[in-house]
C-alpha cells in the first residue's frame, strides 16, 4: 500500500510578494477594469479573480473572451476601496485605512467576500470614533442597497426603513448597527455635531430617535432633527416637513415644558417641521397632567433627558 505524501509548504512572506507585484500590473494582464467616479484604469488576472470569488467569476465569464484586455466598468466603487479587494483576492491580506474601511467594507459585502466583511468589521470596531460612527451606521443599516452619497438620497425619497434594516441582518450587518448605536447612546451630544450625522438617511436615524439611552436632553434632539431635515432639504430640494415626516414622529413633545413647547410651535408655524397633530398631542399631556400610557414612547424619558417640573405627571419614567 501506497504512503501518503507529506504536504511541504515553502516561505509564505515571498510566495505573498510575488502574487502583490501583480497587483494592478498591465504586464501579463487580461482584464481591465474602470473603476470610481475618477474612472481610473485598474489591471487585473481573470483566472485569479474568479477562483477566488464568485462575483467575479459570474462577471468575467466567456463573455469577455481572450486576447485584448476588455474595459469592465465599475463606477460605483471608489478606486482606493476596489484596490483593496484585489489586494485582499490576490494576497489574502489588505493593509486598511480609517478613512476607507466603510468602502472597502461595502464592497466586500456587494461582492460576497465574507471574509473581508469580517475583516473590515474588526477594524471597525479598533477604530470606531465620533467622528466615523455616523457614516459606519449608515452602512450597517443599508448596507450595499444604500451606498455612500446616492445611497443616502434613495433612502430618503423611498422611505423603507423596515427593508434597510433587513438588508442589513441579511448581509451580517446587524452587529455593527448595534455597535454603532451603543457608541452613538453614549456620546449622543458629540455624534450630533457631526456632518455624519447630518448626512444619516432615515432609516439610520430611525432606530436612534427609537433608543431610550440617548444622552441628550430632547430639546437639542429637536434641534438636530430639524438641522437633518434642512440638509435633506436641500440636497433632495424638497420642503423640510416632507423630508423630516418618516423621522419627526419619534420625537417626544411631550417632555418639553410649555415655554419650550410654545417656541416651538412658533417655529414650526414659520418652518414646519413637525406635524400639527403631534404638538397637538404634547398639549393634551400637559393639559391632562398625565402621559399616554397607551402610546409610551412619546411620554417616555430619555437617559439624557433634563428634568423638568411637569415629568411627575408622566405614567412612564426613563427605564
Amino acid at each position: 500500500m501506497e504512503t501518503p505524501g507529506l504536504v511541504v509548504h515553502g516561505e509564505a512572506a515571498p510566495f505573498s510578494t510575488a502574487l502583490r507585484s501583480l497587483l494592478n500590473n498591465p504586464q501579463y494582464s487580461d482584464v481591465c477594469f474602470v473603476v470610481g467616479q475618477e474612472r481610473q484604469e485598474v489591471f487585473a488576472h481573470r483566472c485569479l479573480l474568479a477562483c477566488r470569488c464568485n462575483f467575479f467569476q459570474r462577471l468575467l465569464g466567456p463573455k469577455l473572451g481572450p486576447g485584448t484586455p476588455s474595459p469592465v466598468v465599475l463606477s460605483s466603487v471608489p478606486a482606493d476601496a476596489f484596490l483593496a479587494v484585489l489586494e485582499f483576492l490576490y494576497a489574502n491580506s489588505v493593509r486598511l485605512h480609517r478613512h476607507s474601511v466603510l468602502e472597502v467594507l461595502t464592497a466586500a459585502v456587494e461582492y460576497g467576500l465574507e471574509e473581508l466583511r469580517e475583516l473590515c468589521l474588526e477594524f471597525v470596531a479598533k477604530v470606531l470614533d465620533v467622528e466615523l460612527v455616523c457614516e459606519a451606521l449608515q452602512v450597517g443599516v443599508a448596507g450595499p442597497a444604500c451606498r455612500w452619497a446616492s445611497a443616502w438620497r434613495a433612502a430618503l425619497l423611498t422611505r423603507q426603513p423596515s427593508f434597510c434594516s433587513q438588508v442589513a441582518v441579511t448581509f451580517g450587518l446587524g452587529p455593527l448597527q448595534e455597535r454603532c448605536i451603543a457608541f452613538i447612546e453614549t456620546h449622543t451630544q458629540e455624534a450630533l455635531r457631526t456632518r455624519g450625522f447630518l448626512e444619516l438617511s432615515a432609516p439610520a436615524l430611525l432606530p436612534l430617535l427609537r433608543s431610550d439611552k440617548l444622552c441628550v436632553d430632547e430639546a437639542e434632539l429637536v434641534l438636530a432633527a430639524r438641522s437633518w431635515a434642512r440638509v435633506g432639504a436641500a440636497v433632495l430640494e424638497r420642503p423640510v416637513a416632507e423630508v423630516a415626516a418618516p423621522v419627526v414622529r419619534e420625537l417626544r413633545l411631550a417632555l418639553l415644558a410649555p415655554a419650550e413647547l410654545s417656541a416651538l410651535e412658533e417655529q414650526n408655524q414659520r418652518e414646519p417641521l413637525i406635524p400639527v397633530e403631534q404638538i397637538v398631542e404634547a398639549w393634551k399631556c400637559h393639559a391632562l397632567r398625565r402621559g399616554d400610557a397607551a402610546r409610551g414612547a412619546p411620554c417616555r424619558r430619555r437617559r439624557g433627558t433634563l428634568p423638568r417640573e411637569h415629568h411627575c405627571f408622566l405614567d412612564l419614567p426613563f427605564k
